[in-house]
């Protein structure tokens, strides 16, 4: 899932970042509202993490614009201000929910999770293909009775693969939709994690849940495949 971080201060906008990558989550980082804007129309995105005072355009603004262009994308307003004028305002502009600084990074996260399980119904709740099981709320795996440990990437890679059961899914969209456009990633790169994740999900179990489709992808396959 890739998401947009607004943030003009650079050094808690790297922290960001770099904790939401280990999470699995794709993670582009604008510094004012302007460039916020342009990205969010150019790439879809799974939720934007807005600060409130930016330079030129101020996250309000920003926000208010997103909405205005029927942009419905989540949207985490965070802001080194207090008090409840400044909460009503980020709802009123459009915000699905507001957190002042400073917080905790495991709130930010819970509440970042929150927002995107609302956002689409595929994403909510405990995702199963056979006996693999996918809980997006804990971020837990499991096969039959076999807990099984994923880094974010993979966590993030067997979440993409699950809500497309049947579906071919190819390195460019994966490229596209789980790895930040900074981040100089290749099909190879793809191929690595993919086959790490069969290691844990399949290999041990005798399973085949990710399929490669020579010059096109992978398939998911369901049961009876």
């Amino acid at each position: 899932m890739r998401i947009l971080l607004v943030e003009d201060e650079r050094r808690l906008a790297e922290a960001l970042r770099a904790g939401l990558t280990a999470e699995g989550y794709a993670v582009d980082v604008a510094h004012n509202g302007r460039d916020a804007l342009w990205l969010a129309g150019e790439h879809p995105y799974s939720a934007i993490v807005l600060d409130i005072m930016l330079p030129g355009l101020n996250g309000y603004r920003v926000c208010r614009r997103l909405r205005e262009q029927g942009n419905s994308t989540p949207i985490l307003m965070l802001t080194a201000k207090d008090g409840e004028d400044d909460e009503i305002e980020a709802l009123d502009t459009g915000a699905d929910d507001f957190l002042p600084k400073p917080f905790s990074y495991g709130v930010l996260l819970s509440r970042l999770r929150a927002l995107i399980r609302r956002g689409g119904a595929t994403r909510a709740g405990v995702l199963k293909l056979g006996d693999l099981e996918l809980d997006q709320a804990s971020r837990t795996c499991r096969r039959g009775t076999s807990d099984i440990a994923l880094t974010g990437k993979e966590f993030a890679l067997l979440s993409y693969f699950m809500q497309r059961p049947g579906q071919v899914v190819t390195k460019a969209e994966l490229l596209d939709n789980l790895w930040d456009f900074a981040a100089s990633a290749t099909a190879n790169l793809v191929e690595v994690h993919v086959s790490a994740l069969r290691r844990k999900i399949d290999v041990p179990f005798g399973a085949e849940t990710i399929r490669t489709v020579r010059g096109a992808g992978y398939h998911v396959v369901t049961a009876g495949a």
